[in-house]
């Protein structure tokens, strides 16, 4: 008798073992996508083919050499855009050129059209098109410098509600603020993420927020800024942001991820990032791609939703970043990320010249293709201002678009 009463014992162990793990699974099944590591099975992606598409490169030459007003957009990097209600698409650029553009010869004899050294740069810009044509420059810079010696480049946007729940739809516009310093912070310190409001249809800044300091990080290489890239996806906005180990000996950056509900992307306390298990309010996020070596992430990346996955553009790792695009994929946007999966290496102008920020515009694409800008600036710092001055082709976005297959 006692050994038949272990061996119920044993069973009944074995039994409660069971439906717990059963239970686990179902509780696991029933988690959406972005609230737990890996969500669950999906095909992975990688780059299938690409192309350059000229047209939307040459839309941007035309606008940019037209010489028909002085206060217009001639050049800028930082490229996104945002599809806005009424079909116009808003395109929104860092440091940006205004000012008339010469016709070819330039001054040293080449032919190339060509700016003054003394045309005037500012921080942000934005420009509407419509029809597939661009037409105007909003007055510029759009975002206003928050103090002496910081700036604002504005990154992601999303058409949102006012509000949780609301009617009323409004453009947010993910900024991030940086200030003057010295090398090898040359392109500025991170100090924060923000957040501006604007209107409908009228596209008037009406306020602007911060919703992430990072003044309080001692290093800035760690400080990470949030808006490079957004994917709005079932009720939520995930925002990926990235540090600055770059700027210091790290071949690659980190990325990291938060969330926001719909409408809630002005409002700081909306604001969950991921720290590795879960997602939380106020406290330091974990990263959820970058080793600092092999894997990990440019200064600017680009994520999308590609049916039951989220791809991941950047530039790669080391010296093929100078002009080599790579992706990563992942099931869910907290990872874990698969790749680096196969590159490619978009058409550069000749010259010493290198590739930065591969920006994706689902908005822009269809019947299965992918529209991917990439921006091009001169490769040494020295002489950068009179190189990008006296050919004016180079510092504009260029446009491939992309065919993703499932990865083997």
């Amino acid at each position: 008798m006692p050994d038949e009463r272990r061996a119920r014992q044993r069973t009944g162990t074995w039994a409660a073992v069971l439906l717990v793990l059963v239970l686990a699974a179902v509780l696991l099944t029933a988690l959406p996508d972005g609230d737990r590591e890996g969500g669950g099975a999906c095909t992975g992606r990688t780059v299938a083919s690409w192309s350059a598409a000229d047209t939307l490169t040459g839309e941007f030459a035309r606008y940019g050499d037209d010489a028909g007003r002085t206060d217009d957009w001639t050049g800028g990097d930082g490229t996104h855009s945002l599809r806005l209600p009424d079909g116009r698409v808003l395109w929104l650029f860092s440091d940006t050129f205004l000012g008339p553009v010469h016709p070819p010869p330039n001054p040293s004899g080449e032919s190339y059209a060509w700016r003054d050294t003394t045309t005037p740069m500012v921080r942000n810009s934005a420009v509407v098109m419509s029809g597939g044509r661009l037409r105007t420059t909003l007055p510029a810079p759009l975002f206003p410098e928050p103090a002496g010696g910081q700036w604002r480049w504005p990154v992601a946007a999303r058409v949102e509600p006012r509000s949780p729940g609301g009617a009323e739809r409004v453009v947010r516009v993910l900024l991030w603020t940086r200030a003057a310093g010295q090398a090898p912070w040359i392109y500025g310190v991170p100090l924060a993420t923000e957040v501006a409001t604007l209107s409908l249809p009228g596209l008037r800044v009406e306020s602007i927020t911060k919703v992430f300091d990072q003044q309080a990080v001692p290093d800035p290489s760690r400080r990470v800024l949030f808006g490079t890239t957004l994917v709005a996806r079932d009720g939520w906005s995930y925002v990926f942001g990235g540090d600055d180990g770059q700027a210091v000996s790290r071949p690659v950056s980190s990325a990291y991820v938060a969330r926001v509900p719909d409408g809630g992307l002005a409002d700081p306390a909306a604001w969950e990032y991921w720290n590795g298990s879960e997602w939380v309010t106020g406290t330091r996020p974990a990263p959820v791609l970058g080793d600092g070596r092999r894997t990990g992430v440019g200064s600017a990346f680009s994520v999308v939703r590609d049916g039951d996955a989220y791809v991941l553009f950047t530039m790669a790792a080391g010296a093929a970043g100078l002009g080599t695009v790579t992706a990563y994929w992942a099931c869910s946007p907290t990872g874990p990320w698969h790749g680096p999966t196969r590159g490619f290496s978009p058409p550069l102008p000749s010259g010493g010249v290198a590739a930065y920020n591969p920006q994706a515009h689902p908005d822009i694409g269809g019947d299965g293709r992918l529209v991917l800008s990439y921006d091009v600036n001169w490769l040494e710092t020295a002489g950068a201002a009179a190189a990008i001055s006296g050919n004016v082709t180079l510092y504009r976005p260029r446009f491939v678009t992309l065919r993703l297959k499932p990865a083997q």
